[in-house]
This record gives C-alpha cells, sequence and structure tokens, in this order.
C-alpha cells in the first residue's frame, strides 16, 4: 500500500505564532518538529500496513523538513518549482493521502491556529463550484481526481473540525486546542507524536474502505484576493475573468487542470503584491 504525505508547518506540535516560523526567529527548532511529526505519521502508517510512503513538503519554501532525520523507509519531495504545489508526486498508484501540520481556511473558525488559505499574503477565500473551501479541502478534491481518498489529518481542533465537516471519515490527530490565530493550548511534542503514531494507524484501517472525493467537471473557481492590484494582475492568464474588485472567475474542465491553474494565479497574486517589476532595477 502506498501512502502520499502531505506536510505543513502551522499545525505541526508546538506551532502556535508566525514568529516560530520566521527563519531569523525560532524556525530551526520548528522545522525538527515538523520532521518529528511527519516521521510519527510514517511510522504509523508502516504500523498499518503501508509499502511504500512518499512525503511532500508543502509549507512556505517546501524545503524545510529535515531530510537527515526523515524515517528512511520514507521519501521526500523538497523545493519550490512545482506544478502541483503540495500535491507534487500523487499520482493513481497511491491508496491514501495524509494531510500532517496543516490548517484551517481563513473566514473560518477564528480560533484555528495561523488560519489561511494557501497564501496568506493574498487570498480571503476561494470557492469551488461555490463551495467555501480550505488548503485540505482543495487537495482533497484534487486527489479524488486521482482516485486517491482523504484518510487523515493532524493540527489543531478547529481545522479538524473543520475538515471533518466536510470530510467526516477522515481521521484527526488533534495537537493543540486553538485559542486565537497566534495563541494554542499545546500538547508536548513527544505526547503529540504518540497521538499522531496511532491515529495514523488507525486511518490505514480505511484504505480500501473509504471512497475518494470526485468532483465532476467542468469545474469552476472564484477567488477573492487582499487586493485590487493582486485580482487585477492574474487576468494576464486569458482564462481568468474578474468579476469584483479583489475577485476572479475561472473554469476548468476537470479538479486537476483547475488546481494547476489556481496555483498559477496564487504565483501572480503574490509576485503582485508589491508590483510584479518592484524588484527590478532599470
Amino acid at each position: 500500500m502506498k501512502i502520499f504525505i502531505s506536510a505543513d508547518m502551522e499545525g505541526i506540535s508546538g506551532v502556535a505564532t508566525n514568529m516560530q516560523l520566521t527563519k531569523d526567529s525560532e524556525y530551526q527548532r520548528f522545522r525538527k518538529l515538523m520532521t518529528q511529526d511527519v516521521n510519527a505519521a510514517i511510522a504509523g502508517a508502516f504500523d498499518g500496513g503501508a509499502t511504500d510512503v512518499v512525503v511532500a513538503d508543502g509549507h512556505g519554501n517546501m524545503s524545510n523538513i529535515l531530510i537527515e532525520d526523515l524515517d528512511e523507509r520514507a521519501t521526500l519531495i523538497s523545493g519550490n518549482n512545482r506544478v502541483m504545489c503540495q500535491l507534487e508526486g500523487l499520482d493513481e498508484t497511491f491508496n491514501g493521502v495524509f494531510f500532517v501540520g496543516h490548517h484551517g481556511r481563513e473566514g473560518g473558525d477564528e480560533r484555528a491556529v495561523i488560519n489561511h488559505t494557501l497564501a496568506g499574503v493574498c487570498v480571503t477565500e476561494l470557492r469551488v463550484n461555490g463551495q467555501v473551501v480550505g488548503e485540505t479541502q482543495l487537495n482533497a478534491r484534487v486527489a479524488g481526481q486521482f482516485g486517491v481518498p482523504a484518510l487523515f489529518v493532524t493540527g489543531d481542533d478547529a481545522y479538524v473540525r473543520e475538515v471533518q465537516f466536510d470530510l467526516p471519515h477522515v481521521v484527526g490527530a488533534v495537537v493543540k486546542r486553538g485559542i486565537d490565530r497566534y495563541a494554542a493550548e499545546l500538547l508536548p511534542p513527544r505526547k503529540a507524536q504518540q497521538v499522531i503514531r496511532a491515529q495514523a494507524g488507525e486511518a490505514m484501517k480505511r484504505v480500501g474502505h473509504v471512497p475518494p472525493l470526485v468532483v465532476p467537471g467542468p469545474v469552476t473557481f472564484e477567488v477573492e484576493f487582499k487586493t485590487t492590484a493582486q485580482a487585477h494582475m492574474t487576468t494576464t492568464i486569458p482564462l481568468v475573468e474578474q468579476v469584483g474588485p479583489k475577485t476572479i472567475r475561472f473554469t476548468s474542465p476537470d479538479m486537476v487542470t483547475a488546481y494547476k491553474l489556481f496555483w498559477g494565479c496564487v504565483i501572480i497574486g503574490m509576485t503582485a503584491t508589491t508590483g510584479v517589476l518592484g524588484q527590478v532595477n532599470a
């Protein structure tokens, strides 16, 4: 059995503020914790019968996990030039996907720790066929096109509830209780990793019993950005229509195509935040 792990950082055990993820602050401590949480999920997957695990580092520049400390039974996808963003490497050969260290969406539960939707600097809200979704719900729909079900998530309690409202079959490992976007009641990492390993093992029991979440095409995305400039500059892509001062819409034939286009719009939106040529000298 093959398991794909998409790893983020905001939902990792011990994380409560953005400062802990900032490279000139406490980042080195927390990339170690990220690696340990991922290792706990890998161990749980193998406990439950996995024969192959692939981990995609999906936070920030996507090169946070310490390969020298990673469970040697897994392989790691690292680096940020990716067409498939947090799902790079996923295909039809996998039996399930785990989301380790992910977080709630912006505009959802106000207690979800460091809540945002893919790129906090530019995205306010994402709607798929009219339904507001966060990163995990989006990724689960993309995985569904490959026939791969979402099985397991780790993060704060508000995030786990958010995902299970949409995907009630998903097993959750709660590693902290959200108090505010920048505050949480934390389990000690060693205890949190025990919970992750045990719950990942439980999730493996659902392989073959949980259907993938398949969204038939065509698929319409609406994205609300933080600024008018971010929204406007995405219309350099001819398929993208600006339908409001900060909102764009596009329709794609399927979820994978829509996901790639959304990721491209986010890249443009992030770049347009301070002007696309703001760092270029004449």
